[in-house]
């Protein structure tokens, strides 16, 4: 990784780069940043995390008040619609879901829905089904060839099922040599290895969670994947998916292994050191899995502010609206309210804005504020926007995403995910020095939170992107209960309806955040700087080429 080039400017000067990017301070005119509003954020949280939205899940009447929302508060801003004449842009969708009396059995076990496996199929057809289909341990099921690694050497994987671990090899061993340590590639993100197994010709894809290299526990997966489950429409149905996707418990997995003569803890190791071969468990999969499908559309939610002097050139600003609704599988409180993720976010994009609209001069680059949909279905809205552009990728400056606004005391610190990976980091050690705060790598790299929201897409676009999240070194309280604090949130309120915003939370250290994020883009609309990725990143080249151009 390369390490933040630090670059620090005396106040003055600091000032004149920040209002337009001038060498001199004859070029530099007067400019007055507006203050970020605490009263208007917490107002924006406050109402979008409460029950009136019923979770803000897509294709809902939650998704309908989300989006008239939005709108509104972007037209009482004054900004303009960022999509031509319109306000949002469509992303196609499907809704997929599967019914509760789905099966699943491997080898001599049967396994109860929701409890022990959470299954569906991404095809879109009434029913899938598996019957007898040889199991493979196909360990971590990568294919990366810049590691030499493949999991899937030597097998033909058609008609038969794989059983893949979680994460990367370098999380199970703590091997700094294999892949990136513990800091999770794309590989170890669940999202690739169903992909990758659909390359591979399997039938089906089971992964075995495990509660820490996945980052959460099996409640998660319970909450996240059962229900109407969204996807974006593809022309072949998704035909070349494997008929049946899904999770089994640990423990589950682990009986699977066992009575193949193997364990768990065994093959997690095994599998994690260099010429690992695939293994035939001698034990077949069969289930089926029933769907309910509706076609339907979401919207990503688009304003802008026209630059003055390029307004051909972007920086985006982005936030995902949407989370998971409401439930009707438990009793009691039943809406997943969202409140930090990501009606905190989302309450900072328009708080962002409405700075913007009450700074002067108005910026010499366009400003774009993207409220996104179908983060939670995975990265749906944002990778839509990429593959279909308002604004030029190659005109598009920097994405600077905001998911999940921690709240807190002000930090001594403030966190990057997917540290040393862009230049953008430069100006975010700049602006972090004037709130006396040092940047630090998240404290958690195996957890792969740089693939885990929509800054992802626009990276793999090209496009430099951004986000930052609330440190840990609480300055009145210290860094242990800071750390204390985050894994509290992720055991108790993650994807939970207790992800509540209530009167009295401390709110000042995600208030610290926003205003980074406000410097940090103000900076680069007001100069002619494109920045890129560090040249050992994976997504230069991309850049390189639409810079090019």
């Amino acid at each position: 990784m390369v390490s933040i080039k630090s670059f620090v400017f005396p106040f003055a000067a600091a000032l004149l780069v920040l209002l337009a990017g001038c060498t001199t301070p004859a070029q530099a005119p007067t400019a007055t940043l507006a203050p970020i509003s605490a009263a208007e954020y917490e107002r924006h949280v406050a109402r979008l995390s409460s029950d009136e939205f019923e979770g803000r899940k897509p294709g809902t009447a939650g998704e309908r008040k989300t989006v008239e929302y939005l709108i509104d508060e972007f037209k009482k801003l004054g900004l303009k619609p960022g999509n031509g004449s319109s306000w949002v842009q469509e992303v196609p969708i499907v809704e997929i879901t599967a019914g509760s009396d789905a099966s699943l059995r491997l080898g001599s076990r049967e396994l109860i829905y929701s409890r022990d496996m959470v299954i569906w199929t991404k095809r879109l057809v009434p029913e899938a089904s598996l019957a007898d289909s040889p199991l493979v341990f196909v360990g971590h099921g990568v294919v990366a060839p810049e590691f030499g690694w493949n999991d899937y050497a030597g097998v033909d994987m058609k008609g038969k099922t794989a059983v893949i671990l979680i994460n990367d090899p370098g999380f199970a061993t703590n091997d700094a040599s294999l892949f990136r340590g513990r800091a999770m590639t794309y590989y170890g993100r669940w999202t690739y290895k169903f992909e990758e197994a659909a390359r591979q010709g399997a039938a089906a894809a089971i992964i075995i969670h495990d509660d820490k290299p996945a980052s959460y526990p099996w409640d998660t997966v319970q909450n996240s994947w059962t229900g109407p489950q969204l996807d974006m429409v593809a022309k072949d149905g998704n035909a070349g998916r494997p008929a049946i996707e899904g999770w089994v418990t640990k423990a589950e997995g682990d009986a699977l292994l066992r009575a193949s003569g193997h364990s768990y803890e065994a093959l997690l190791l095994k599998s994690s050191q260099r010429g690992f071969k695939p293994i035939e468990l001698g034990q077949t999969a069969s289930g089926s899995v029933r769907n309910l499908i509706r076609r339907a559309s979401s919207s990503n939610v688009v304003a802008m502010l026209p630059g003055s002097r390029h307004p051909d050139e972007v920086i985006v600003y982005m936030a995902h609206w949407d989370h998971l609704g409401k439930t009707l599988a438990r009793t009691g409180d039943n809406i997943f309210n969202g409140a930090l993720d990501n009606a905190s976010g989302t309450a900072g994009l328009l708080t962002i804005a409405k700075a913007y609209v009450e700074s002067t001069p108005r910026p010499e680059r366009s400003v774009v504020f993207l409220a996104v949909t179908l983060e939670e279905s995975g990265l749906l809205g944002s990778a839509y926007y990429v593959a279909n552009p308002i604004f030029p990728l190659a005109k598009t400056v920097a994405a600077l995403n905001m998911d999940a606004i921690s709240w807190g005391g002000p930090t001594k610190d403030v966190t990057v995910v997917g540290h040393g990976a862009s230049e953008l980091e430069e100006y975010l050690a700049s602006e972090a020095q004037r709130q006396d705060r040092i940047v630090k790598p998240e404290p958690t790299p195996e957890n792969g939170f740089f693939f885990r929201s929509d800054h992802f897409n626009f990276a793999k676009g090209g496009v430099p992107a951004l986000y930052i999240k609330l440190g840990v070194d609480d300055r009145e309280k210290g860094e242990e209960w800071g750390r204390a604090q985050l894994a509290e949130f992720t055991k108790n309120d993650y994807h939970k309806p207790s992800d509540e915003f209530r009167p009295g939370i401390d709110v000042r250290g995600g208030l610290q955040d926003i205003e980074l994020m406000q410097r940090i883009g103000w900076r680069l609309a007001n100069e002619r700087r494109f920045p890129n990725w560090y040249p050992d990143s994976e997504f230069r080249a991309a850049r390189d080429r639409s810079l090019a151009r």
